[in-house]
């Protein structure tokens, strides 16, 4: 354990209110969309912006000026609100990652958003918009260093893991399904529009409006993911991506719930592969989880695999430079021969490995799927059967964890499958206490944890003698003594 921290209490950066406007503003241009300005016409446009940025920064203002936040001991506190108060205070040990999130506005102003993820949370728990970008990497390092016990690291002690290449990003956001589809969904559009005159343009607008809709997810993907860099340092992981938005993750390594490979199959004939990681606490919207988590954009499979098992390694041994553990390298067993009624094309695909620090779950056929959870992250171990599965004497395995991620080994053998569970749950239990045993030991504080303002407790004075009574006076010789 570090020593706590003090905090005063502080407000956010004095320009919060004007880059919140901004945004308002922004997103209100888009609600009005180029049919209001070719009703209103630009000057009164132009009028009607000013008044919602006027009234957006005049809300925004008061919402700064009664916003604050301070760190006592291990807690972060966060104070707002002004008619009804509200005091939120989040205990450091339970923070799972501190990102800082720079939007493309706050970047004018030179801005930063720091977001604190807690295990259980839905979303970013008490997100401080906005901070100067040198003040947001300095409180991230100090909470980083009561949450994870280690001194914060600077970026001479970085050690880099993997850099993207931005090229094969694009490239391989070309090789998608949705993309795939493009031929067809341009001749849908052009069709019509060639052999019936009488399409309307509301017709083609509107198709070309669901049309585009399949180019979200490799755009964002893109935007998200350009100029991805991961290292590593004493504290945690560090992840920087983004184009327009940027983003920077700290990770500690033993929040990390497991780790993710996938294969897709238009990417297998280059040769590429991508990973995630599932960390505790990161919201389970789509559009978060989709920025959240990357380890791996795209790259070769075995460099994929590389750094996928330098990640596993650290959050199963929390010692300095841990020996790298490659999942891909396990071998697997597989279900038996009747599973194939239940998987004909997948059944020789499945398979489970299980080792003293990870269980490792294999399947899929035109995306290609490994799973490894460290076995002291592991939370439960549940058997089920369904009706076909009961009459073929099969079962499935699952390991929960307290992120997302979900290891299923799929069609076992009964037998074998609650034989399997009754092994996971014993070695997670002695998984956790290796992992305990492992953590490095801190020399305790020189001043005390509790409040120095308190007096030593009343404890019994040795030095003094019981008190004793009184001697009695001598009696006088004509009255008893």
């Amino acid at each position: 354990m570090t020593e706590p921290l003090s905090l005063p209490r502080q407000r956010l950066h004095p320009l919060t209110p004007l880059v919140r406007g901004a945004k308002l503003v922004a997103l209100a241009a888009v609600a009005v969309s180029w049919r209001g300005l070719s009703d209103l016409g630009l000057e009164r446009w132009l009028l009607s912006m000013a008044a919602i940025l006027v009234a957006a920064v005049l809300v925004s203002a008061v919402v700064w000026a009664v916003t604050g936040y301070e760190v006592v001991g291990r807690e972060l506190r966060v104070h707002e609100g002004l008619l009804s108060r509200r005091v939120r205070t989040i205990p450091l040990e339970r923070v799972q990652a501190i990102d800082i999130v720079r939007p493309a506005v706050a970047r004018v102003f030179g801005l930063a958003e720091l977001r604190l993820e807690v295990i259980g949370g839905g979303k970013a728990e008490a997100p401080l918009a906005y901070l100067t970008v040198a003040g947001a990497t300095e409180l991230r390092a100090s909470l980083l260093g009561v949450a994870t016990g280690a001194a914060p690291g600077g970026p001479a002690a970085e050690r880099p893991l993997f850099a993207v290449d931005n090229s094969r990003l694009l490239a391989a956001q070309l090789l998608t399904p949705q993309l795939a589809a493009v031929p067809v969904g341009l001749a849908f559009v052009v069709w019509p529009a060639t052999v019936h005159p009488d399409w309307t343009l509301i017709g083609a607008a509107s198709t070309i409006t669901a049309f585009l809709g399949v180019f979200q997810v490799p755009v964002r993907r893109v935007l998200d993911e350009w100029d991805f860099h991961i290292a590593d340092d004493a504290a945690a992981l560090r992840l920087r991506q983004g184009l327009l938005n940027k983003r920077s993750q700290s990770v500690p390594p033993r929040r990390v719930q497991g780790v993710k490979l996938t294969w897709p199959l238009l990417w297998r004939a280059a040769g590429w592969a991508r990973a995630r990681m599932d960390v505790a606490g990161y919201g389970r919207d789509g559009e978060e989880q989709l920025r959240a988590g990357t380890l791996v954009p795209v790259d070769t499979a075995a460099r994929t695999a590389q750094v996928a098992a330098t990640v596993l390694g650290a959050a199963v041994d929390p010692r300095p430079a841990p020996p790298p553990i490659d999942a891909a390298a396990l071998p697997v067993t597989g279900p038996p021969a009747r599973a194939r009624w239940l998987a004909p094309f997948a059944w020789n695909r499945i398979g489970v490995a299980v080792t003293d620090d990870v269980v490792a779950v294999r399947e899929g056929v035109l995306t290609r799927e490994l799973m490894a959870v460290p076995l002291a992250r592991v939370q439960s171990v549940r058997v089920t059967q369904g009706p076909f599965e009961r009459l073929l004497s099969l079962a499935t395995v699952t390991v929960d964890t307290a992120g997302g991620m979900r290891a299923s080994a799929r069609l076992r053998d009964a037998a074998d499958a609650y034989h399997l569970a009754d092994v996971l749950a014993a070695r997670s239990r002695t998984a956790r206490r290796t992992f305990s045993a492992r953590l490095p030991r801190r020399p305790a504080p020189t001043a005390p944890l509790a409040p120095p303002a308190l007096p030593e407790p009343a404890l019994p004075e040795p030095a003094l003698p019981e008190p004793a009574l009184p001697e009695p006076a001598a009696a006088p010789p004509d009255q008893p003594a």
